[in-house]
């Protein structure tokens, strides 16, 4: 497999495979925006309740590929999700976003999840990016101020995880079953360094200048481990927490997005500053490489998760181009070509369109989870498909 070969692939995987799946399967046309899940045999649930991160996933989706390919239908899809989180979403008395709504579009589950309204911030911002929709900035900049206002310690410096919906202390801050009830967590904020990076494409504030450096400097100050260059994941108030889990996938996807927020802020002593920190991150992240190319989940002290998730190999692919167009490192083009022959032979559903969870380590196909759901959204795949296309390479 060449380069050249490889941005060809990822056109024709994003359009024919992920966006046409979500035009073609995923729209709800009864009550509006999208359906809330497909499962691993393809098999919808209308009924399904929808989430604010898989409907801002979309949004972002749609409004990207419409930037970087021109084709209408991918706006029309991105219009669409951008109403529904409007209508259904916002919250319009206590402001950010609710967490999840039922399959008519009523409030489910309210809390104020800093995870979801980043996300929301992520997709509105693109879509001002593509289109100069005033009305998706002005969305995007109303939550940065929610966040900041209601979520942002000025004592202990970081973002708190989750809150009620009306901004008070929560008990369980937890974005899922599977993790730890920290106040801090490296995912949230790693989903608010990437949407704070989008928005100041399109709007040049000082405070979200400022609120991206200390994003930086969390990242490098708090969340990263001296030891092992891994990032630790879950942190309380005071950023104390237990620091014996490597998640290979968000190590390597925090390395090319603080790449990003650099390269977007522009100043040559931070980058000069920071650039050797996420060389050591993305060479801690290949510690979870395998022989056939792919890259597992996370290794903790008691257990490793050795499936080959679907989103861990999409970062993988970008982190790896981003460490061969920074540090000229020959070695990661390969890496990332042969993760990316892996998704192809692997992971992409041929017969049903877009791709299955996992793989497991006996070669197997996870059709246990879901196709397309609360947490499988055509966000990482079609942004890894857009960041090959667009990368000079």
């Amino acid at each position: 497999m060449t380069k050249e070969f490889l941005k060809q692939s990822c056109r024709q995987l994003l359009e024919d495979n992920i966006l046409s799946f979500w035009l073609n399967k995923m729209q709800d046309d009864e009550y509006g925006g999208f359906y809330g899940r497909r499962d691993g045999h393809d098999q919808l649930h209308p009924e399904a309740e929808k989430g604010a991160v898989l409907n801002a996933r979309i949004l972002w989706s749609f409004a990207s590929a419409y930037r970087v390919l021109g084709n209408p239908a991918y706006l029309k899809a991105a219009l669409r999700a951008k109403q529904y989180i409007l209508q259904h979403f916002i919250d319009k008395e206590q402001g950010g976003v609710f967490w999840s709504v039922d399959y008519q579009g009523r409030p489910l589950d309210r809390k104020k999840q800093s995870y979801a309204i980043g996300f929301t911030i992520y997709g509105m911002a693109e879509l001002a990016r593509a289109t100069g929709d005033e009305e998706a900035l002005q969305c995007a900049i109303g939550l940065f101020h929610d966040l900041e206002n209601h979520a942002f310690d000025e004592v202990n410096v970081g973002y708190i995880e989750a809150l009620t919906c009306d901004w008070q202390p929560i008990a369980d801050m937890r974005l899922s079953d599977k993790d730890e009830n920290g106040s801090r967590t490296m995912n949230s904020h790693l989903h608010i360094l990437e949407p704070y990076t989008n928005l100041y494409r399109v709007w040049k504030d000082a405070r979200l200048e400022r609120q991206l450096r200390v994003l930086i400097d969390i990242f490098t100050q708090k969340l990263l481990n001296p030891k092992t260059h891994h990032l630790d994941l879950f942190f309380d108030d005071e950023w104390q927490g237990r620091r014996d889990i490597e998640s290979y996938g968000h190590d390597i996807e925090a390395a090319w997005l603080l790449t990003e927020a650099l390269e977007v802020l522009g100043d040559d002593q931070l980058t000069a500053q920071v650039m050797p920190v996420v060389n050591q991150i993305a060479r801690a992240a290949e510690e979870g490489l395998c022989p056939d190319g792919s890259m597992i989940h996370e290794k903790s002290v008691a257990t490793v998760d050795d499936d080959r998730h679907w989103w861990v190999q999409c970062e993988c692919v970008i982190g790896e181009m981003n460490q061969y167009q920074h540090f000229a490192d020959e070695g990661a083009l390969q890496r990332a070509l042969a993760c990316y022959q892996f998704i192809e032979d692997n992971l992409v559903d041929r017969q049903n369109g877009e791709w299955h969870w996992s793989v497991r380590p006996d070669g197997s196909i996870n059709l246990d989870d879901d196709k397309a759901g609360f947490w499988k959204c055509p966000y990482h795949n079609s942004r890894m498909c857009l960041e090959m296309l667009e990368r000079q390479f």
